[in-house]
């Protein structure tokens, strides 16, 4: 069916096993997808108590939160994109790669070239968008399986920076670059934000009750409703405060929280983001239904593509150089915090909430394991480890799902 006009409107995502809310003699019983988060949070509860007791109380203090946040935002990033491309049922071994070309490009652009700052953030964009139109393109419509064009784009682009920079580390002068990854923004913009924050969150939820009563749907408790609104916004004020207590909030976070927003909005809230899941739940039924699965493949890989070249950026930002081997493995944490944030590699389910706290996760392990000095080879033992256990863990969910 071609696109156009003609192509149908879902009102909202497929519903799964995940999604429903199951009921019982004693009331509701929490949703499959609703427990992973709440096991997710605990376990990064008790990784970060753990860490915090090995370290004597460093690996929580202001400073040290400070640079765990820092750098989750490279992965939170790449996590973001690569969770829309796992829920198609598609995957991206190249975004490492990407990172480190579009980073160095644009450490080539500013220091080589002369280039001002947007020029050379506006041509790593581009490489990024390009690269992300080809393999997109390739996996879409020359129906070569993802999996091969992203093994080759790791490679290939792997190499183009190394031939471009002629394995040089070319480093960035440009306070203004730098501060891209090393910045960081002051409390009272800090607090502004929180407050929007929490002003967004309290007009969804009212939005949400009315809507609930316009469609003739029970209503929500109110009991319900204060913590909705209550529990994140003491989420987020605690946040901003913890950060606050050392240099205020980095501009990596800001700009993670940004790309957070945008992708759970378009995932939760556009047509585009519930095709994407219905082309995860089942390509057949999605393309019967009208829908251009082509056209939604490649999107995803465009905006995969973007944003690792924000992800290069802010990455190259915060080294103060870009380097030929930056962002190596980087594709593993991203997939990593994707499944353990409750992605299925099958396609069709996952969240960015979840993405972005498996992020947190990967983070939190890497920061607290090279506090203790902890070998990298034992530091690769252990995220591998729980990779594989993270997918068998899903497998045995999706089994007992039916």
């Amino acid at each position: 069916m071609a696109d156009g006009a003609n192509e149908p409107v879902i009102s909202r995502p497929p519903v799964t096993a995940d999604t429903v809310v199951q009921k019982n003699r004693g009331g509701i019983k929490i949703s499959t997808t609703a427990l992973r988060a709440y096991t997710m949070v605990i376990a990064l509860v008790v990784v970060w108590l753990l860490f915090t007791w090995a370290t004597d109380g460093v690996f929580l203090s202001a400073r040290n939160f400070s640079n765990l946040m820092r750098s989750t935002a490279v992965t939170g990033v790449l996590a973001v994109g690569m969770l829309m491309v796992i829920v198609t049922g598609q995957i991206d071994l190249s975004v490492g790669s990407v990172v480190g070309l579009t980073g160095g490009i644009a450490a080539i652009a500013l220091t080589w070239l002369g280039w001002g700052l947007i020029p050379s953030i506006a041509v790593a964009l581009a490489v990024g968008l390009i690269i992300g139109v080809m393999q997109g393109a390739l996996v879409a419509y020359a129906n070569v399986p993802a999996f091969i064009v992203t093994l080759g784009g790791l490679l290939i682009w792997r190499g183009l920076i190394k031939g471009i920079s002629k394995g040089n580390t070319i480093p960035i002068q440009p306070r203004a670059f730098k501060d891209i990854g090393q910045g960081y923004i002051s409390a009272v913009v800090s607090m502004a934000i929180a407050a929007l924050a929490v002003a967004i969150i309290v007009w969804l939820n009212v939005r949400r009750v009315r809507a609930r009563s316009r469609y003739g749907l029970a209503a929500t408790r109110k009991t319900e409703t204060v913590l909705r609104i209550l529990a994140p916004s003491v989420v987020i004020i605690g946040f901003i405060l913890a950060l606050n207590s050392y240099a205020g909030v980095p501009i990596p976070v800001i700009i993670l929280l940004a790309v957070g927003l945008l992708g759970a909005f378009l995932t939760r809230n556009t047509i585009f983001g519930r095709y994407l899941y219905a082309i995860g739940g089942n390509v057949d039924a999605a393309r019967l239904s009208g829908i251009s699965v082509r056209r939604h493949i490649l999107a995803t890989f465009c905006l995969m593509g973007t944003l690792a070249a924000i992800a290069g950026i802010v990455y190259t930002a915060r080294v103060g150089s870009g380097a030929p081997d930056a962002g190596v493995l980087l594709e593993l944490d991203a997939i990593a915090a994707c499944v353990i944030g409750g992605a299925s590699l099958m396609g069709g389910r996952g969240t960015i909430f979840g993405a972005c706290l498996g992020a947190l996760f990967m983070a939190s392990l890497d920061n607290g394991m090279s506090l203790k000095n902890i070998p990298d080879f034992t530091q690769d033992i252990v995220k591998g480890a729980i990779l594989v256990a993270a997918v068998g863990l899903d497998m045995l969910w999706r089994r007992k799902s039916g």
